[in-house]
C-alpha cells in the first residue's frame, strides 16, 4: 500500500464551511506574506516561500492556486509554470532552469509544476534515461535542502483525483471551448499509462519526503476540500518556519 492508496478521497466541505475557511484562510495568509515581505510592524524582512504543485492531470492545482493569490498584491507573488524543457535548457543540468524563479529571502513563489518531472514523465516516458532519473532523487533532495538551510520554506503539495474524476473534468473540459485548451493529447496519454505514473509517483514520495520539505498529499476529489485543506497547511508550515526563521543577511544592508 502506498501514500495514494492510503489517501480517503471520500472527504468533502460543504458550502457555508468552505466559504468561512476559505475566507479566514485567506486573510491569514495575506497577514502572513505582508509579514514575510517586512510590511507590517516589523520592517525586517523573513523567509522566502516556494509553494510547489504537482498532481494529476486535472487535478485542480491551477484553481488551488488561483485561490492562494487572491487576496495578495500582484507585486508580492510570482506563478511559474513549467512543461517540457527546450532544446536549450535540455543542454543543461535539468535544475538549471528553476533557479531564477526560485524567491530571494521575503519573496513568494509558486510553481506549478517543477523539478519533479524528471522522475516523473521524464522517467515514464522515457525522456530521461534510468541512470538520469534514479540520480535526480538525491539531486533533488539535496538541492532543497540546500534552499532550506539558505532561508526559504519549501511547501510541496500533490492533488490527487480518482481515474473516474479525472475522465469526468477532462470530458468537461473538451465540451468547452473556453476551457479546451487545458485538454492536450499528453493528458490522454497519460491515462493510458496510470500504472506507470502511481509507481513513479510512490518512488518519488518515499524518495524525495524529508524533514526538511515534506510531501503534502491532499485530495482533490472535491475542489473546495482541496482548496481550503492547502491553504490551511500553507499557512501552518509558514508559521512554523517564521517562529524558527534567523537570517542575518535579512537584518542587513550590505557588508560588514
Amino acid at each position: 500500500m502506498g501514500r495514494l492508496d492510503d489517501l480517503d478521497l471520500s472527504v468533502r466541505l460543504g458550502r457555508e464551511d468552505y466559504e468561512q475557511r476559505l475566507a479566514a484562510g485567506q486573510r491569514r495568509l495575506l497577514e502572513l506574506r505582508l509579514d514575510l515581505g517586512g510590511h507590517l510592524a516589523n520592517p525586517d524582512i523573513g523567509p522566502g516561500v516556494l509553494v510547489v504543485f504537482e498532481g494529476s492531470d486535472a487535478g485542480g492545482k491551477g484553481g488551488t492556486i488561483r485561490r492562494i493569490v487572491e487576496p495578495l498584491d500582484p507585486r508580492h507573488y510570482r506563478v511559474s509554470t513549467f512543461s517540457k524543457p527546450t532544446y536549450d535548457e535540455k543542454r543543461k543540468h535539468f535544475l538549471w532552469r528553476f533557479w531564477t524563479d526560485i524567491p530571494g529571502l521575503g519573496g513568494f513563489a509558486l510553481f506549478d509544476r517543477s523539478w519533479y518531472g524528471r522522475v516523473l514523465v521524464e522517467r515514464v516516458e522515457g525522456y530521461a534515461s534510468p541512470e538520469q532519473w534514479q540520480r535526480a532523487y538525491d539531486e533533488i533532495v539535496q538541492f532543497e535542502r540546500n534552499l532550506v538551510l539558505e532561508g526559504l520554506i519549501i511547501v510541496k503539495f500533490w492533488l490527487q483525483v480518482s481515474p473516474d474524476e479525472q475522465l469526468r473534468r477532462f470530458e468537461s473540459r473538451q465540451s468547452d471551448p473556453l476551457r479546451s485548451w487545458k485538454l492536450t493529447d499528453e493528458d490522454w496519454r497519460n491515462r493510458d499509462k496510470l500504472d506507470q505514473y502511481n509507481e513513479a509517483v510512490e518512488d518519488m514520495f518515499e524518495q524525495t519526503d524529508h524533514d526538511l520539505a515534506p510531501w503534502h498529499v491532499v485530495s482533490s476529489e472535491q475542489k473546495k476540500w482541496a482548496r481550503v485543506t492547502v491553504i490551511e497547511t500553507l499557512i501552518e508550515r509558514i508559521e512554523a518556519g517564521l517562529e524558527s526563521f534567523h537570517h542575518p543577511a535579512a537584518d542587513s544592508d550590505g557588508w560588514a
